[in-house]
């Protein structure tokens, strides 16, 4: 497990791998900003933030894409040399913007803060009217970090040709692609026979990942600090095919059988891997993580009450 230095913050509730509060001596004193420069409003609210942390004496370094959409003569830093020279990392955008970083900073003990410039955002749980209140808390080290627990995803051809391998901090979704017809999806957890799904296709999420495509698809919300593989089938032939948790420690393989035609599988939502009859997907929990900063401002179900848009209390 790769990792850089204790948690950085100073509530002694902060989740880090050693459970270490804050000490003067690992201050907040470098931040990293990366943002999608595809929003309309990043260079302005990353150019606010830069200025409002340089005035209180912080050092500022860009992710490239963000300082040449600033300032097209300055380099910036790359994002694997940004995690090793910042004490936190705030991202600008959406959940996409995050999910994209986590697999840059996979493993890293540096606490990532999501401001949202996007939509829903479950993971970028700062707004923009609260961007300098909760970054002021973050400062003073007044809040708590969460490890996102994150999962190791193997295709493996059924011919024995290469083994491809990526890790992922939502879910891997496997789907028939263009395919009119269910796919069949021979499962097994710990090597023993589960069933084979008759469907769509499958989810295997994490919990960060199971208010995303595993929640549309009727699957439980679990919080994100449980340690659970999530398998939710995608509109399943048989009616009693349910959603599964499974305990942290399982392996999950699942073999596409189809008629002599390819199926997709996604991973993150971002990355995609073409799948052939015969191929294995294997998936359990990474040795990796991402060091997510709640937010300052809401617990968890506030968010989801927020989000989701649930009644209050009465």
């Amino acid at each position: 497990m790769f990792g850089r230095k204790a948690d950085v913050g100073r509530n002694k509730n902060s989740k880090g791998v050693a459970g270490q509060g804050y000490t003067m001596e690992n201050a907040i004193r470098q931040v990293g900003i990366i943002a999608n420069v595809t929003k309309e409003s990043a260079v302005e609210y990353t150019c606010r933030l830069r200025d409002w942390l340089v005035q209180r004496g912080l050092e500022v370094l860009l992710d490239k894409e963000i300082a040449k959409s600033i300032d097209s003569s300055s380099p910036g830093v790359d994002r694997m040399h940004l995690v090793d020279a910042v004490d936190l990392i705030v991202v600008f955008g959406g959940d996409g913007t995050l999910l994209t970083a986590s697999r840059s900073f996979r493993g890293q003990e540096v606490p990532m803060v999501g401001i949202n410039l996007g939509g829903f955002g479950f993971m970028t749980v700062v707004n923009l009217n609260e961007i300098f209140s909760a970054m002021e808390l973050i400062l003073e080290g007044t809040y708590t970090a969460t490890k996102r627990m994150m999962l190791d995803v193997a295709f493996e051809s059924g011919d024995g040709g290469t083994r491809r391998e990526w890790s992922v901090l939502n879910d891997v979704v496997i789907t028939r692609g263009n395919l009119s017809g269910m796919i069949n999806l021979e499962t097994f957890v710990n090597d023993r026979y589960l069933t084979t799904f008759k469907a769509d296709g499958l989810i295997v999420s994490t919990p960060t990942g199971s208010t995303a495509y595993s929640l549309s698809a009727g699957g439980p919300i679990v919080l994100p600090d449980l340690k659970s593989i999530i398998i939710n089938p995608i509109c399943p032939h048989t009616l009693t095919n349910r959603p599964i948790m499974l305990p942290p420690d399982s392996v999950v393989r699942v073999v596409l059988w189809t008629n002599d035609e390819s199926a997709a599988a996604t991973l993150d939502g971002q990355i995609s891997e073409i799948i052939k009859p015969g191929d294995v997907v294997e998936v359990r929990k990474s040795d990796y993580y991402i060091n997510l900063i709640d937010s300052p401002h809401r617990d968890y179900m506030e968010i989801l009450r927020t989000k989701l848009g649930w009644g209050g209390s009465t």
